[in-house]
């Protein structure tokens, strides 16, 4: 629902359903006299016809044969059956092949119904069955009759109709044409392609402008051009003018960033002076600052800056204005063409799922079945993140009504990529960068490796649950110093799981290079100036840290940042390496990864636990081919800080 009192004081709406957006769209920007272009037919490919299409000619233009045989009168079978055959002499039949003319005759017997035979007098064909008058012929206009109209206007150019325009003497057809558009990177902190691969060392709050590429690679896939500007800097009196030039050259202008309310987002003003404003905010979630205007008659949109925000407002409100604006139909099911969805799906939640009221929520998420069942869970939420765009399998929008999806409440998800989920393992349990190294291994040998890394506890608690084929381990119990064994006790509660011990690997804290915090020990991290990465409870890193600061007489309280919670190794290491956090416990492989400094503390096994269901699984062989082949070996060796044992 529009938001009336802001409508009221703005002249636009704000805040508006996505449905609303799309709507509006649709009612300021239809083709009733979108320009048209004549194009040879095999360039319409894809293409809206501007008007029907009628042919030209008789398809076929001349009475032809539909089987290969023999042109005859179908009188002259008369009574033909297999006992009581027909004869015909030479000069009564005439051979042809399918698709030829008929010149005599007015039926074609098939081939395999006749058969030559020579007597006395010489050649005589022998026929078996009885026709009718036309029987196996095609007659003049059969498929297309001249005059006829082959497709009406806003109809899609196929290959068919490519195909039957040419057979139907159609050269060239009348095409709506395509919106020509442009793309306006906006912001003083990125930087265009070329700058960014030459300079490995960029200043801090300086990005890429990868909005542009992924904006202009999606216009393709959809089948229209789109130009990118250079980049402009935040000075609204350049955006404006630049603005301004580029809705007299082109029918579609977008403006990326600048679409927010702080210091340096002119857009909204800027659309506001060179036009009218039709809407600012869409509730959805990432992409709600998106914002569209009618500048001289042209739709000018501002995508934002974010990626993963300005990819949703390319699906969701560019393309509809592409096709509204191409005389397209709109259909229910634009947003799968948009994303180039392969299908949907239903899934249930892994777990449970928190949306905001009142606001569609995109959900990358991947998925596994387990146990016959086809589970899902969502990847990384933020509007900044590209990762989690490439990495899942698909995305579910939940409309504005959901608040809450329950574990194992199903879901509609568009599938972006094809997956082979009965070939799909799915490793739950301690994050490891070695065991990322696995899955192209596993692929290579046919299979499929999916890992959520939830820690050590996560991992066992949900193969006690059914919920993945196998887990990872390295929880230490602080009673008897033993790791793993009373854990796997207490999950799998005397259901027969089997273990590997696939590596030791050195655990111990991480440090900024040069250790400039002078940390030498635990005690270092209770002297409140050294700020502390945590990992989240139930990982076996947290785990040792606890058991470490009990061994040194320290409370958890005492260490600034215990509270802070990084998923991965590289995840907390990074933060060390950003100068976000001057320590945390981690492997010596992540520190060495970034470049850190490290300080052993322990030597711990690092286990795979196997449900019971693991070796009946078709990609069972290859993940334990590829733990034991030398390829992998080598690569988790080179990464340092692992013995195998």
């Amino acid at each position: 629902m529009v938001v009336v009192d802001q409508v009221a004081s703005k002249g636009y709406p704000e805040h508006v359903s996505l449905s609303e957006a799309v709507k509006l769209l649709e009612e300021t920007f239809s083709a009733k006299n979108c320009e048209t272009s004549e194009l040879a037919i095999q360039g319409a490919l894809g293409r809206t016809l501007a008007s029907d299409v009628v042919s030209r000619r008789n398809v076929p233009h001349y009475t032809a044969s539909a089987v290969d045989g023999y042109s005859l009168q179908s009188t002259d079978t008369a009574g033909a059956t297999n006992a009581t055959p027909v004869y015909l002499e030479t000069g009564e039949f005439s051979w042809v092949n399918t698709g030829m003319p008929i010149v005599d005759g007015d039926a074609v017997i098939m081939v395999e119904d006749t058969s030559v035979v020579e007597d006395a007098s010489g050649l005589k064909l022998k026929i078996t069955r009885s026709l009718t008058q036309g029987e196996n012929v095609r007659a003049v206009g059969e498929d297309v009759m001249n005059g006829q109209i082959l497709a009406t206007e806003g109809d899609l150019v196929t290959p068919a109709l490519v195909s039957l325009f040419l057979c139907a003497g159609i050269g060239t057809v009348s095409v709506r044409a395509r919106p020509r558009a442009i793309f306006i990177p906006t912001g003083d902190e990125i930087v265009d392609r070329d700058h960014w691969l030459a300079n490995r060392d960029v200043p801090a709050g300086v990005v890429v402008n990868s909005n542009a590429d992924f904006a202009a690679a999606t216009f393709a896939g959809w089948g229209y051009s789109l130009e990118v500007h250079p980049i402009l800097p935040d000075d609204p009196s350049l955006i404006r003018e630049t603005v301004a030039k580029a809705v007299r050259e082109y029918d579609l202008v977008l403006v990326s960033a600048g679409s927010a309310k702080g210091k340096r987002d002119h857009s909204a003003d800027i659309f506001s002076s060179l036009g009218r404003m039709l809407f600012r905010y869409v509730r959805m979630k990432p992409g709600r600052p998106v914002m569209a205007a009618v500048v001289d008659g042209k739709p000018v949109v501002c995508t934002p800056g974010f990626p993963m925000s300005c990819a949703v407002s390319l699906w969701s409100i560019v393309y509809p204005l592409l096709k509204t604006m191409s005389g397209e139909p709109l259909s229910p099911d634009d947003i799968e063409e948009a994303i180039g969805a392969k299908g949907k799906i239903d899934a249930s939640f892994l777990l449970q799922y928190s949306s905001s009221a009142g606001v569609a929520d995109w959900v990358r998420v991947k998925l596994a079945e387990v146990g016959g069942d086809l589970r899902c869970w969502p990847l990384s939420a933020g509007a900044s993140v590209l990762w989690a765009l490439a990495e899942s399998d698909g995305i579910a929008l939940l409309p504005e009504s959901t608040l809450e999806c329950a574990k194992g409440s199903k879901v509609q998800i568009m599938m972006t990529r094809s997956v082979d989920f009965s070939k799909r393992l799915l490793f739950q349990g301690s994050d490891d960068p070695a065991i990322q190294l696995l899955i192209s291994l596993i692929r290579k040998r046919g299979m499929d490796f999916a890992i959520r890394a939830v820690g050590s506890m996560g991992g066992l608690a949900a193969l006690g649950r059914d919920e993945a084929h196998l887990a990872a381990a390295h929880l230490l119990d602080p009673v008897d110093g033993t790791y793993n064994d009373s854990y796997i006790e207490q999950f799998s509660r005397g259901r027969n799981w089997s273990r590997r011990l696939v590596f030791y690997r050195s655990q111990g804290l991480i440090v900024a290079a040069g250790n400039p915090k002078n940390v030498t020990g635990f005690a270092d991290l209770a002297t409140g100036s050294v700020v502390f990465e945590n990992r989240q409870p139930g990982a076996g890193t947290r785990v040792l840290l606890d058991y470490m600061l009990k061994e040194n007489g320290l409370a958890s309280s005492s260490v600034a940042g215990y509270e802070r919670i990084s998923i991965t190794h590289m995840e907390a290491a990074n933060k060390v390496a950003s100068g976000v956090a001057d320590a945390t416990l981690g492997i010596k492989a992540a520190a060495d990864a970034l470049g850190l400094d490290f300080i052993p503390v322990a030597r711990e096994p690092y286990e795979l636990v196997f449900g019971e269901a693991f070796f009946d699984h078709p990609a069972a062989d290859a993940l334990i081919a590829s733990l034991e082949s030398a390829e992998w070996r080598t690569e988790v060796l080179a990464m340092g800080g692992y013995e195998w044992p």
